[in-house]
């Protein structure tokens, strides 16, 4: 065994190979390291194949993999032939050593040091480009699926006649397979060239000629693939010109041609095309003539006419034969992109009224009956979902370790007389955060679901019944009783139940009866069993928890709940759903279910505009629990396509096809075969609680703001273009206004419709401009109908009321009020209603804080034809002030002036006329206050004291007068209903 080191007297160390025992241990860990790592990979796969198997969509699982799986190897594998053939080819027409220049013999000692290892150098560059190739390739098993299932639209773009289907299925994949073969093309060209120089075929700096005929041959026949490959690009890309995006002060977001696109940039795609054919050609040429001069001479002049064809001459044109006169060359295609729209977008049948917004039917006999038809409008809702959630969770969370979600939901129950009610509903989710005691058996085993869904009227609630404003609930407690049928109130899967828990097992769950708490054991059929080890260790591995794996508390019957929100589960079992952000509960043939919009979308509609999901659907409330859909996703297609529901108990996710004419939803029933149930499989009840999505709503309102113009000629000019206004009731700016559901009937309309409404005010005008609702109620033949009120007559819009309301003297000494019990004001929902002829709004005021530290309702705000706003401590006696009647009456009432503001009784008292005079003085003095920049609060008080103080002398004045004119009869006149001083509320 050789030795180092030591001199002839010093130490000598042994240097030799190690033992078999030591090549044993380092052979057997290695091993261990691989199957660890394997074993790895195999927990992930393993844990999604068995939580789709208990859901019962394994064939959405086992699709997608195979799918992916495929992809990944025959691109993997057309990627690592092409290059390695490549590598190879060139390798084969090396030139002899011989003939190799000086420069060349300068490789040997790189040729020599690769040539031991050339056959595991090809292998390794092939299997990479292949690996990178292949995943790529994967991602894009959706525009697979797309391609090979695709079905027709039955619609034809304006400009190639060709059906929509073509551009929103097949281009996508067209445009995958070319830049696959350009990445090819590109790299086998990169990877002869270095074979090809590394042993003599190329030549940089030698005297002679730079290439031998084989690589000159080999080079070309690949740039002649490239530059093929480019001109199938030139004629694709005339397609792509129907679906390209592109600047235009029209629209943002344009999608389409425009006049230079048809007039420009189509002819010159064409000509392109042929330049780049002919060159290919020359290209190929040289494996006779082997030289380059020709195809150089030919890619130079494609590559000048890329420039001079495809972008000088259309930036001429558009300069000078579009800008001149822009509007009217553009409106045959502004015209094509409104028509494409409004179809992609399902806003091409609203129905479009104009409608005045003011009315002059106001006191006597005409405002009793405008207060009776004001009743029967609508159903108004004063319990603000997005309110009133601290006060459900203050009154009903009865436990800790309950929630509720911060923003409520809207649905319709029966009431007492049989009718459809509208009612905000929460459900009691589980709140680890308030478990008494943390740790893991508690937050994984025994507190394991929510119980119950709370309800409450969403209309006024009785004074009567309540004096603290308080809701109405009609289902409440732990166990819940009310009016709701009877069902299963455990919620193990939630909005907000996004930790694992195991049940089943031999440790019990926390759970209610009407007698107290009691402990229970999960029964469903959900989740993923733990008895198997492997099972169990594949899951203490993808979640990081090795008690999974030896705890006690697992056992026969044990089962893992993960993936809990409702929005999860529908996109792990549906990923070619967009899903709504709300999902809301029903409860529907006795279980709890949550109800989820889904829609299917395309970016690939011709000539339609595109929005982006994420910027359409955020409002004021997207902060909060309803996240937006897709983030950033860019579409120009969307339909609510697919209803689907998430048991709250056991978790089992049905899809319902709800758009039966949707090609999309028809493409992905092709590909996923037996995942969606049909129309007529939905039960009656579920019917009942099925109603139009939000986001859907919102996306259409956006477009709206620009599409309900139909004439070119006035949509490019944009003199009537709509904006949705920012919430009114929020201090931050930039959130728009959320749509309500109410139920309440459109002008023409007979009954109340469930519906869902918004406003919209004038591009940089706060006036009103249109209304807009859309029957919301799934069993209404006139369900999904967009209504549109053009308003015509200038109505304040909800900033403007907002801003009325907020400059009240009697909410301003509501307000003083409030501040000496430690209290705020809070603003409810702002609803607009249209009646008779003009707007009716109604806004609920809650007070929050002093000894109750949640909102109450405390007042209501309405207003009328866009006048002052009258704040009542209830919705009826506010209606009754509005329009100068009680809902029960029909005589005559007092005098209005011409403005529609009653007015204070005359009299020849001085001293009544000097209050009402001092009165006018105060209110003038406090909205000047108001108006200040910043407001000036400590006059804005001053001259409250100073109304208070005259409209008391006018009402002892008043009263005073009243005393000495009695009548001959000894009966006393009736009282005014109004008293002086009406502008101060």
């Amino acid at each position: 065994m050789p030795d180092r080191g030591g001199g002839p007297t010093g130490p000598r160390i042994r240097v030799g190979r190690p033992s078999r025992r030591v090549r044993t241990l380092l052979m057997t860990l290695g091993v261990l390291a691989v199957l660890a790592m394997l074993f790895v990979m195999f927990a992930g796969f393993w844990t999604d194949w068995l939580w789709y198997r208990s859901l019962h969509y394994s064939s959405v699982f086992s699709t997608t993999l195979k799918t992916k799986i495929g992809l990944f190897a025959v691109f993997g594998a057309l990627m690592a032939v092409a290059v390695g053939l490549n590598i190879w080819l060139a390798h084969r027409l090396r030139p002899p050593l011989s003939a190799m220049s000086l420069e060349q013999q300068s490789l040997d000692r790189y040729r020599m040091g690769i040539a031991p290892f050339k056959k595991w150098v090809l292998l390794a560059v092939t299997a990479l480009v292949g690996l990178i190739a292949g995943a790529s390739a994967a991602g894009q098993w959706r525009i697979w699926l797309l391609w090979v299932n695709g079905v027709p639209f039955g619609q034809k773009d304006p400009q190639f006649h060709k059906d929509v289907a073509f551009y929103a299925f097949d281009l996508p994949w067209y445009r995958f397979l070319l830049s696959f073969g350009f990445a090819a093309t590109v790299l086998s060209l990169i990877a002869a060239a270095v074979v090809h120089y590394l042993y003599g075929g190329l030549r940089i700096t030698s005297p002679g000629a730079r290439a031998t005929g084989a690589a000159t041959g080999h080079l070309s026949v690949l740039m002649g693939v490239f530059v093929a490959l480019k001109a199938v690009a030139y004629w694709l890309d005339r397609y792509a010109l129907a679906v390209k995006s592109s600047d235009f002060k029209a629209t943002d977001n344009w999608t389409g041609l425009r006049y230079v696109d048809a007039q420009a940039y189509l002819p010159a795609k064409t000509i392109l095309f042929c330049i780049a054919a002919i060159c290919a050609v020359l290209f190929f040429a040289t494996l006779w003539r082997r030289t380059w001069q020709l195809p150089v001479i030919g890619f130079g002049l494609m590559v000048l006419s890329a420039v001079l064809i495809g972008g000088l001459y259309p930036a001429i044109v558009q300069k000078f034969q579009v800008q001149p006169n822009e509007q009217a060359k553009e409106a045959p295609y502004i015209k094509k992109n409104i028509d494409a729209t409004r179809k992609a977008y399902g806003i091409g049948d609203s129905e479009v009224a104009d409608y005045s917004g003011r009315t002059d039917d106001k006191g006597g006999a005409k405002g009793a009956k405008l207060r009776q038809v004001a009743d029967s409008t609508a159903s108004y809702r004063l319990i603000d979902p997005s309110v009133v959630s601290p006060t459900f969770q203050q009154l009903e969370q009865k436990r800790k370790y309950y929630q509720f979600p911060s923003t409520l939901d809207v649905d319709r129950y029966k009431g007492p007389d049989g009718k459809d009610q509208d009612t905000v509903v929460g459900v009691r989710e589980l709140n680890l955060d308030g478990v008494p005691k943390r740790n893991w058996i508690n937050d994984h085993f025994t507190y394991t679901h929510g119980y119950g869904v709370v309800a409450a009227k969403g209309t006024n609630p009785d004074p009567q019944a309540d004096q603290e404003g308080a809701p109405a609930f009609t289902e409440a407690g732990l166990p819940t009783k009310g009016r709701l049928p009877t069902y299963r109130q455990q919620v193990y899967y939630g909005e907000k139940t996004d930790q694992y828990s195991i049940v089943g097992g031999p440790q019990k769950e926390l759970d209610y009866e009407d007698d107290g708490e009691k402990t229970t054991s999960y029964r469903g059929k959900s989740g993923v069993s733990l008895s198997n080890p492997v099972n169990r260790a594949a899951y203490a591995l993808a979640f990081g928890e090795p008690q999974i794996l030896y705890s006690g508390a697992i056992g026969e019957g044990s089962r893992i709940l993960y993936n809990r929100t409702p929005k999860e589960r529908v996109e792990k079992v549906a990923p070619w759903l967009t899903i709504d952000g709300d999902a809301y509960p029903a409860v529907v043939d006795g279980r709890i279910k949550w109800i989820v919009d889904a829609y299917t979308t395309t970016n690939g509609y011709p000539y339609a505009s595109r929005t982006t999901l994420g910027d359409s659907t955020a409002d004021s409330l997207s902060d909060g629990d309803r996240s937006v859909v897709a983030q950033q996703n860019k579409v120009n297609y969307i339909r609510n396509s697919v209803k689907a529901t998430v048991d709250a108990y056991d978790g089992s996710v049905d899809l319902y096809e709800w758009d039966r004419k949707d090609p999309v939803l028809k493409t992905w029933e092709k590909a996923f075969p037996g995942t969606v149930k049909p129309k007529s499989e939905i039960s009656g009840e579920l019917m009942e609680h099925l109603r139009y999505p939000q986001d859907l709503f919102k996306v259409q309102r956006e477009l709206l703001t620009r599409y309900h113009v139909t004439d070119p000629k006035q949509f490019y000019s944009g003199s009537d273009a709509w904006q949705v206004p920012d919430d009114p009731t929020q201090r931050e700016e930039g959130n728009a206004v959320p749509p309500y559901y109410l139920s309440m009937k459109m002008p023409g309309q007979q009954d109340q419709t469930f519906s869902l409404t918004t406003t919209f005010t004038p591009s940089g005008r706060p006036n009103l401009g249109a209304f807009m609702s859309v029957d919301a109620d799934a069993n209404s033949k006139d369900y999904g109908t967009i209504r549109l009120l053009k308003v015509t007559s200038d109505v304040p819009g909800p900033q403007q009321v907002q801003s009325k309301l907020n400059g009240n003297a009697e909410v301003a000494e509501f307000v003083r009020n409030l501040r000496g019990t430690d209290s705020d004001i809070e603003y409810g929902n702002l609803l607009t209603v249209p009646l008779n002829g003009g707007f009716l709004y109604i806004e609920p005021v809650y007070a929050r804080g002093g000894s109750a530290n949640y909102p109450l309702l405390k007042k209501v705000g309405v207003s009328y034809n866009g006048k002052e706003p009258v704040f009542k401590d209830t919705l009826g006696e506010a209606l009754d002030a509005v329009f100068g009647a009680s809902s029960g009456d029909g005589g005559e009432k007092p005098p209005s002036g011409d403005d529609g503001e009653e007015k204070p009784p005359s009299s020849s008292n001085p001293t009544l006329q000097q209050a009402l005079k001092d009165a006018d003085k105060a209110w003038e003095a406090g909205q000047k206050a108001l108006q200040e920049s910043p407001q000036d609060w400590e006059a804005y008080g001053r001259a409250q004291d100073d109304l208070k103080d005259a409209l008391d002398r006018a009402a002892k004045a008043q009263e005073k007068a009243g005393k000495n004119q009695q009548p001959d009869d000894g009966k006393q006149n009736e009282p005014k209903s109004q008293s002086a001083g009406s502008k101060g509320g």
